[in-house]
């Protein structure tokens, strides 16, 4: 399993009048993890368009477990899942750095789209070679 870690410090502006975190920055979270294994592992938006590529969301999902608060430190882990569908599949855990609690998991799913935005049915060569690359194939 591949695995990416990105340490979040909770700001202001990111919380309600209840000093609660927004549940619309979870999902933002888990963005900043896609980005951070992207970086990490070679897997980049950037990369990924530079082959030609456009990887859309098509589903998210997000359970909450225990309420993030202003001045948190959270870690969010993202974990790459071995698919042999033409999707790239991530699952998140949002873990407390200071008690380790859990404070969300979610799962995101993007598909390739190709320079015409036509869905692409099958893995593409680039994406391929970089699971090859990985030790995923």
């Amino acid at each position: 399993m591949l695995t990416s870690s990105k340490k979040i410090h909770v700001r202001f502006n990111e919380v309600d009048s209840l000093n609660i975190v927004w549940h619309g920055h979870y999902i933002s979270y888990f963005e900043d993890g896609r980005e951070a294994f992207g970086q990490e592992f070679g897997l980049s938006y950037m990369d990924i368009f530079n082959e030609g590529y456009k990887v859309p969301l098509v589903h998210i999902d997000c359970q909450f477990k225990r309420p993030i608060a202003y001045g948190d430190r959270v870690e969010v882990h993202a974990t790459f899942v071995n698919t042999p569908a033409a999707k790239i599949i991530y699952q998140y855990e949002l873990r407390n750095l200071t008690t380790k609690e859990v404070l969300a998991t979610g799962r995101s799913e993007q598909v390739f789209l190709d320079e015409n935005n036509q869905l692409y049915l099958v893995n593409p060569d680039f994406f391929i070679a970089w699971k090859k690359k990985v030790g995923l194939l």
